[in-house]
């Protein structure tokens, strides 16, 4: 089968691999759709945490059942699938309290094993979701879309609250969609203006900040001074990530959402006489999974408009250079097979 391997930084070709054996309790699903994603993109530059080469990246997908045997699910073969992607043990403290998205033995697919990026994938029934009444194309974006709703969720995030959600790549503006979908008065930043009137207009932020231009004087104008009560950071960006703990409120919360293999540091007093509440929030749970195949059923996410750009499988690794450049303006690239 056709497979594109990461076989180190700056190096993906596509190969022919063994098609996987069928497996008793796992699914063999072939691939129809492979969202890209910053993961992917950070992996292919050298700069992803818990990632070894080589690796066969991707992790946002769709797909049919190709064979299956007795599941619990009631999964036949011919069944159209979103794949969870985070293979939990079950065992350890995160997985006994029902966060199996931080499980201490946690497997990615696409990061710590080998993801969809191939035409045939073996994956355990537990992690198929029948999307029946969904496009292949909406099927393959519940995963990253599924982040953004984990990461409101994880917030509490109140009706009227401000909330300000800091880069508008495709996890953020799922964060943006979420926080609108809970009543929140947004608040977008992101360096780049284009993309700024995407959030107004498809995640249906009310204000929008370029992140170059006087961000605090502007935060501080939009909320009577007080800044906002939660903020969420979505870049993955050092320097972003470091200023956002100067954007929260008295009493707030900073969601870090992006993921950078680097240390952050901050100055203590500040973050002290805010007594501010500090989160991780990391992938997604099966809840949040539900959430948001609700909000795509319902129509109040856009999955077409999300999608920016796609290429046929064949064609991928010609795309891939070209996606990586921020004047292609990529949203959501999708890879079709």
């Amino acid at each position: 089968m056709k497979t594109i391997i990461c076989e180190r930084p700056d190096s993906l070709y596509m190969t022919e691999t063994e098609a996987p054996a069928f497996v008793p309790g796992e699914a063999l699903v072939r691939i129809r759709r492979i969202g890209i994603c910053g993961t992917d993109m950070h992996a292919y530059r050298g700069n992803q945490p818990f990632f070894e080469y080589p690796r066969i990246l991707g992790h946002e997908l769709s797909g049919v059942v190709e064979q299956v045997g007795d599941n619990a699910n009631g999964l036949k073969a011919g069944d159209q699938v979103a794949i969870i992607p985070y293979l939990a043990c079950g065992s350890c403290i995160a997985c006994r309290g029902g966060k199996t998205n931080c499980c201490m033995s946690m497997q990615v697919l696409g990061v710590h094993r080998d993801g969809g990026m191939r035409e045939l994938i073996s994956v355990p029934t537990t992690h198929l979701i029948r999307t029946e009444g969904l496009t292949l194309d909406q099927s393959a974006v519940v995963e990253p879309l599924a982040i953004g709703a984990h990461a409101v969720r994880r917030s509490e995030l109140k009706r009227g609250e401000f909330a300000l959600v800091i880069g508008a790549g495709p996890i953020g503006l799922g964060v943006m969609a979420f926080a609108r979908d809970r009543g929140a008065r947004v608040i977008a930043m992101d360096v780049h203006n284009d993309r700024l009137d995407f959030c107004r207009s498809w995640a249906g932020a009310e204000y929008t900040i370029n992140a170059l231009e006087q961000p605090l004087e502007k935060l501080a104008e939009i909320t009577g001074g007080e800044f906002p009560t939660v903020v969420f950071d979505a870049t993955g960006n050092v320097r972003s990530m470091t200023d956002a703990f100067g954007y929260v409120a008295h009493g707030g919360k900073l969601i870090f959402v992006g993921l950078v293999r680097a240390d952050i540091a901050f100055n203590d007093p500040e973050f002290h006489k805010r007594e501010m509440t500090l989160m991780g929030s990391r992938n997604a749970t099966p809840e949040d999974f539900d959430t948001v195949l609700a909000a795509v059923r319902s129509g109040a996410v856009d999955v077409e408009r999300y999608i920016t750009h796609r290429a046929p499988f064949d064609q991928m690794l010609e795309h891939f250079q070209t996606w990586l450049k921020p004047e292609s303006r990529v949203i959501k690239a999708l890879v079709e097979l």
